[in-house]
């Protein structure tokens, strides 16, 4: 009687995408952000393949994770393995459904400048199926299940139009505005994440006073807080040109900073499908 004998197992999938992606991004902390699990389960599923392969592949030390000379030979590999993965992922999802497009954005962009030209993409391109998810920070388009995203970067991508900032607020509260000094009495409202925005244009004013205002964490809050008459605001412009347009934000000084970022499109190699080409035409041309 025939016996077949039992074939040896290899690494769970996810013990090796969680030993590639803390080695490509140099610790589990950042990978599990990635991965969108707890720190402690992507040293769980590394330690699983260190046990499988009988092998170190990261050196534990008090400030973090080091790869060993092992981790470091198969981190390359690895990494062209789950590329190659991810594009061809790209291409199943493309090839079935051509006109089903997922745009990733920051949340001010998908709420202020997105969001608003969704209605004429809609009737520019009745065929398409438009997916939006607003995310701090840009998905790896490689790896994610993202056709384009749409985020302020430093100009790598296909630039739409360069950050410019410029204080912006409620007509009621530009009657108050006399000179750059008199910002100093008035609240200005602040993004967490933008807390540079107000230092670096009154640098540019040479004014040497300080300004301070509620915080808030979500920009298109803030924006809605400055049309409400709550304080002066500093504007982006690609975010608030539509506000400024209606007159529900005025500029109470008209000169701008050209800060060192843009905002872009991302797309994954290769050469995007007609109908993901035809969406970016259509955001781009500044028509919507």
């Amino acid at each position: 009687m025939a016996v077949t004998p039992p074939r040896p197992k290899g690494p769970p999938l996810n013990a090796l995408r969680a030993f590639e992606a803390a080695a490509r991004l140099g610790g589990f902390a950042r990978a599990a952000e990635e991965l969108c699990v707890t720190p402690g389960a992507v040293a769980q599923q590394v330690r699983q393949l260190e046990d499988w392969a009988g092998a170190a592949l990261f050196e534990r030390r008090a400030q973090g994770v080091v790869l060993t000379e092992l981790g470091q030979t198969v981190r390359p590999e690895l990494q062209a393995a789950f590329d190659a993965l991810g594009a061809a992922i790209g291409a199943l999802r493309a090839a079935a459904r051509p006109a089903r497009l997922h745009v990733a954005a920051l949340p001010a962009v998908a709420q202020l400048w997105l969001s608003p030209r969704l209605p004429g993409l809609r009737a520019a391109l009745p065929e398409a199926e438009i997916s939006v998810t607003a995310m701090e920070q840009p998905p790896n388009l490689d790896r994610e299940p993202f056709d384009l995203t749409v985020f302020f970067g430093p100009g790598d991508g296909r630039r739409i139009e360069q950050d410019r900032i410029f204080p912006v607020c409620a007509p009621a509260m530009a009657a108050r505005i006399a000179s750059v000094g008199d910002l100093a009495r008035l609240p200005c409202l602040n993004d967490s994440s933008w807390s540079d925005d107000w230092p670096a244009w009154l640098r540019a004013q040479g004014a040497d006073i300080r300004v301070s205002g509620p915080v808030y964490s979500l920009y298109a809050l803030a924006v809605e807080e400055a049309v409400n008459g709550a304080g002066v605001l500093m504007g982006h412009e690609a975010l608030v040109a539509r506000h400024l347009t209606s007159g529900a934000l005025v500029k109470p000084f008209e000169h701008a900073v050209a800060l060192p970022r843009w905002l872009e499109f991302g797309t994954r190699s290769g050469v995007p499908a007609p109908p993901l080409l035809s969406l970016i035409r259509l955001l781009g041309e500044g028509r919507l």
